[in-house]
């Protein structure tokens, strides 16, 4: 078994130096705790940056750094202070911070910024390639490192790759303001399994994908070249038994003590949270002030300890929010404050887990209420400290942790009205209903910890890595591609069944009716003149535009799948009655459903009705496609045609015509010692399906299908019939 390689902006250690020496002071949040409970065969090392920049490093103090840190399971990153202020305080919480969270307007695009974001995953990945060995699973932690598990495939092809997002992602709408957006998520689709916190993160990510790759994407698959990529939430626990147990520590017991003492019979009412424009400080502050306002009966019955913790003090963005913060709260102690009552305890510094315990089990109301947060673990720790005793937790539902912990106070948190609301219902709900409603969320949070949370993601890589080696079992791989090429070059009598769109050519960068290239057809013209050969295209295009394109090439041409055929005397053909007059009926409903779905468009050939929406809003455009879908079942049942979903197309076309019984009409020629055939969408399963076992199928993609081999790309088939031609060797 592999180790597990945990790649992350910071280790799970702070290196300072004092009196002129370095000291060493662990830091765990709850991704360590997680990892720390992973069974003690799995061997793991943490890679990532140790705080200090190069400039500060003296001597051999980096050989001391890495010495201390490897017998610790850690590997450093070093970085300088230019990379640091580039990447970290600039790409990472000036442009992605604030866009992912909501906060456009405070998002600044640098192209210094992202060369040095891009140029910082590059040396975590030239780290990372120092130690790696096969057999390895590399999972990459959060935003700082979205470049990362691509430039891992790169140089590890192989490789078992996981990354996990701990912020939220954007709506499509919102991310696509990022210049850099296709290559953040081409960073990313380097993984095999990509998870963030909740389904909605899921949704908004599958959508860009699919709005800005045009990738497709299925119950959560993403179809990438070779592999699919699995995309899902995983719900970052807490250590639930640690905070739980906590109020039978003396320590936090006697904190707990000293806070009730000063405090005396008030209602204590704890906001917790990072000095951050996100978390909502400002607004929850707000409500405070409003609900003293509305509710002079509270005044003096109620005091808010807020905890503010100190983050990119360098940046001016939280200088500010500092200073407005507290001149908030000079202003409300100041209004409703007396001389034995101060309304807002503030504290500005983290404090160690025995204060924190012992302010959540005093406190008879948690208000959690950012603007915006990937899942905020403050609430979960809430609820988890009140084991056995009341309290209400008060919680945006912007968010993650919301999705889990429904029988809170959940709020709108841009409204301060509805969080005043909150606080006065909080304060007056009896005792039993807040024991009631904490036990149904501690049962949820204890079943799902933080150490759940690790092995769920570690199962779920291991079970898509197995995914894939399922699919790519039937990979076209160069001993059978050589193989192919001998048996092409032995026989005497060959038959070539060759689809056209997305087999012979590709749309990427050039618009779908521009015509083929003079590569393939100089490559078409190439086979079909050889004496031994007979090539057919087989495509669902029109008989004209066919002709048009190639008809000089030599090739037998069949058109609309199968409805038109054009053999060696260059006549057209067509098995199927020439009544069509269902089109009447059929076609204005494509035409309602082009009107009211911007993008779409309608395309009629001799024989079928074809509605296209590659260029619609592909979630929009699906949702009309299935309404569009019933309606023509419904419509056609008793009608000789069928209705086909295809790759963004929705076709009525006559039953008889399928591109297995066109292929019949060579097939059912004897003597044919070397058959090929190569398509790509669901109109080829039928050829595929009328092949015998000896022949070479070939599906180019790698989704469920008859054939027998898999390619990954247009490119892939074109090499073959290149090598088939005698343009290059018969060695791949």
């Amino acid at each position: 078994m592999g180790r597990l390689l945990v790649v992350a902006n910071r280790l799970p250690f702070n290196i300072a130096r004092k009196a002129k020496e370095l000291h060493f002071r662990q830091s765990p949040g709850g991704l360590a705790v997680g990892l720390s409970s992973l069974p003690e065969s799995c061997e793991r090392l943490w890679l990532g940056w140790p705080g200090m920049t190069n400039e500060k490093l003296k001597g051999k103090e980096e050989d001391q750094i890495r010495d201390r840190l490897a017998a610790e399971g850690c590997r450093p990153v070093f970085l300088s202070r230019r990379q640091v202020e580039g990447y970290y305080q600039g790409f990472c919480n000036k442009t992605i911070w604030p866009l992912f969270h909501y906060f456009p307007r405070r998002t600044v695009y640098e192209d210094r910024f992202w060369k040095t974001y891009r140029q910082v995953n590059e040396a975590f990945c030239d780290e990372v390639m120092k130690i790696a060995d096969k057999g390895d699973s590399i999972w990459v932690h959060d935003y700082q490192l979205m470049l990362l598990p691509k430039l891992l495939r790169e140089r590890l092809p192989d490789s078992k790759i996981g990354f996990f997002l701990h912020i939220p992602w954007p709506s499509s709408e919102i991310f696509r303001l990022l210049p850099w957006r296709e290559q953040i998520l081409d960073g990313l689709l380097g993984a095999d399994l990509i998870g963030f916190h909740t389904y909605d993160y899921v949704r908004h990510f599958l959508s860009s994908v699919s709005r800005i790759t045009a990738m497709e994407h299925t119950l959560g698959n993403v179809s990438v070249a070779n592999r699919v990529v699995k995309v899902d939430a995983f719900p970052m626990g807490i250590d639930y038994e640690k905070y739980s147990q906590a109020i039978g520590d003396p320590r936090v017991k006697k904190e707990a003590g000293k806070i009730r003492k000063r405090i005396g019979e008030r209602k204590i009412i704890l906001s917790v949270g990072r000095l951050d424009y996100s978390k909502g400080i400002i607004q929850r502050l707000e409500a405070f002030d409003l609900f003293l306002s509305q509710n002079p009966q509270y005044r003096g019955a109620v005091t808010l300890i807020m905890v503010a913790v100190p983050t990119r003090t360098g940046v001016e963005d939280y200088r500010e929010l500092r200073n407005s913060l507290e001149q908030l709260v000079g202003r409300i102690n100041g209004e409703y404050g007396t001389m034995g009552y101060i309304p807002v305890w503030y504290l500005y510094r983290s404090l160690p887990f025995v204060e924190l315990t012992g302010l959540y089990n005093v406190s008879d109301v948690a208000l959690v209420t950012p603007l915006r947060d990937g899942m905020n673990l403050v609430a979960k720790e809430y609820i988890a400290a009140k084991a056995d005793q009341p309290g209400v937790l008060v919680v945006s539902e912007m968010t993650g942790a919301a999705r889990e912990l429904g029988e809170a106070l959940v709020v709108n948190s841009c409204s301060k009205g509805a969080i005043v609301d909150a606080i006065k219902q909080a304060l007056e709900m009896p005792p039993l209903e807040q024991l009631e409603r904490n036990k149904i969320m501690q049962e949820r949070l204890r079943r799902y910890s933080v150490s759940r949370w690790s092995q769920d993601f570690l199962s779920a890589l291991s079970d898509i890595k197995k995914t894939q080696e399922r699919m790519s079992a039937n990979r076209l791989s160069p001993a059978i591609a050589k193989k192919l090429a001998q048996d092409y070059r032995k026989s005497r009598k060959r038959l070539l069944l060759l689809d056209y769109d997305g087999t012979l050519v590709g749309f990427k960068g050039k618009p779908a009716d521009a015509g083929p290239d003079t590569e393939i057809l100089a490559l078409l013209k190439k086979l079909t003149a050889h004496p031994n050969n007979t090539v057919v295209i087989v495509s669902g295009r029109d008989r004209t535009t066919l002709e048009k394109w190639l008809g000089e090439i030599g090739a037998a041409l069949v058109a609309e799948h199968g409805a038109w055929i054009r053999r060696d005397d260059r006549k057209w053909q067509t098995p199927l009655s020439r009544d069509t007059a269902w089109k009447e009926s059929i076609r204005p409903i494509l035409q309602l459903y082009t009107d009211r779905t911007p993008g779409s468009t309608v395309e009629e050939k001799d024989f079928s009705l074809v509605w296209h929406y590659r260029r619609a809003d592909p979630e929009f455009a699906y949702v009309r496609g299935q309404e569009l879908k019933a309606a023509l079942v419904n419509l056609t049942e008793n009608l000789d045609v069928g209705v086909f979903e295809g790759n963004k197309i929705l076709e009525v076309k006559s039953r008889g015509a399928n591109k297995g019984r066109a292929a019949e009409h060579w097939l059912a020629r004897r003597g044919w010692d070397f058959i090929l055939a190569a398509g790509d969408d669901y109109t080829d399963e039928e050829m595929f399906s009328a092949l015998s076992d000896e022949a070479y199928s070939i599906k180019v993609g790698f989704s469920a299908s008859t054939a027998r081999f898999n390619v990954d790309s247009v490119k892939e088939i074109r090499l073959l019939l290149k090598r088939l031609s005698g343009d290059l060797n018969d060695t791949p």
